[in-house]
């Protein structure tokens, strides 16, 4: 998993952190040359703004890469983390690391910056990992509530059902998933032109706002070829998460054993849930006004933001397992550390 995440997120790193930054070129109407560099308005221009608005950033980032390299380290350390459910959490974790990672840092550099510009190959590579990222984590959170629906409803047959072989088999199909169908999404943007304006209004590069601002002929197979993929992926992922809850809460409702605390952790879920895909399927899925463009941004913060640092607080570190390994983890530092303080 390590030479992993290395090998995916060296280009992110490089490309929005390394790389020296393009003033984008005017363009005069009608020219049909695609533009060398598109300019990302951000939140706001103002530099009193931009100060709360990096700290903010920064506090969210930091949070979220702290709570998911801890889930993954505890996962990987501790053998009672070692069934199903923390093998899924230890991979998303994984993935919204790399998820905020394609647009936080980015983001965060440009908040000083005089020209928030990002160039065209950038833009493509950004859009790439963003839906990789998404795509896959979608897939995943469907597998995720698939496997609490075995554990709950089918428990004598939980072992057969969810073997380790199974478990490889859907986290190997969120990342085909996510990676096939963004690969396909980016390619097509690429043959897009551009002519009459290089401003998005976003905070980062999506395709329903690169088409915007899009002078190519016809859109339309860009914009079918997204929506027949976020319907499969995203709609039909959650389906399958919701179904898998509705049948969980109706288990426990006939049992009745441990009804407030399956009923919290499932809310818990949920909410999370219903958050990561309604904002996405809202931006992906219905038209946009002119009037809603902050909005717009609002909801993006909301699935490629908020949620990767959420994730790791619902799914696990409100979990007794997730707290009991905390604390072993603690008092074995505890214990070291006059060993290490003698040498």
């Amino acid at each position: 998993m390590a030479g992993l995440s290395f090998h995916l997120l060296l280009p992110v790193l490089y490309l929005f952190l390394l790389s020296p930054q393009v003033n984008p070129e005017p363009l005069q109407r009608g020219n049909l040359s695609s533009p060398t560099s598109f300019l990302l308005l951000g939140f706001s221009t103002a530099y009193k703004a931009q100060v709360p608005l990096c700290m903010g950033f920064s506090l969210i980032y930091l949070v979220t890469v702290l709570g998911n390299l801890l889930v993954m380290t505890l996962v990987w350390l501790d053998a009672y983390l070692q069934s199903p459910m923390y093998y899924f959490l230890g991979h998303l974790s994984f993935l919204d690391i790399c998820y905020s990672s394609v647009t936080l840092p980015k983001i965060l550099r440009d908040s000083f910056s005089p020209q928030k510009t990002i160039s065209l190959g950038g833009c493509i590579t950004q859009i790439y990992f963003f839906l990789c990222f998404g795509g896959s984590e979608c897939v995943l959170l469907a597998a995720m509530a698939y496997d609490r629906y075995v554990a709950i409803c089918h428990p004598l047959h939980y072992t057969a059902l969810m073997s380790k072989k199974i478990c490889r088999c859907l986290v190997a199909a969120s990342w085909l998933s996510g990676s096939f169908s963004s690969l396909i999404q980016a390619l097509l943007t690429a043959h897009l032109h551009f002519c009459e304006s290089n401003v998005i209004n976003h905070l980062f590069c999506e395709i329903p706002f690169l088409l915007e601002v899009s002078c190519s002929p016809n859109t339309l197979l860009n914009k079918a070829v997204s929506y027949a993929l976020t319907v499969t992926i995203a709609v039909g992922s959650f389906l399958i998460t919701l179904s898998s809850y509705v049948h969980i809460l109706q288990a426990v409702l006939q049992k009745g054993a441990g009804r407030q605390k399956a009923f919290a952790t499932c809310t818990s879920h949920l909410i999370v849930v219903s958050l990561f895909f309604g904002t996405g399927a809202v931006t992906y899925l219905i038209p946009r006004s002119s009037s809603s463009k902050e909005m717009n941004k609002i909801l993006a913060l909301l699935y490629a933001i908020v949620t990767p640092m959420l994730n790791p607080i619902i799914y696990s570190l409100r979990n007794n397992e997730f707290q009991g390994a905390i604390r072993k983890a603690l008092c074995r530092g505890i214990t070291e550390l006059p060993q290490g303080h003698s040498r």
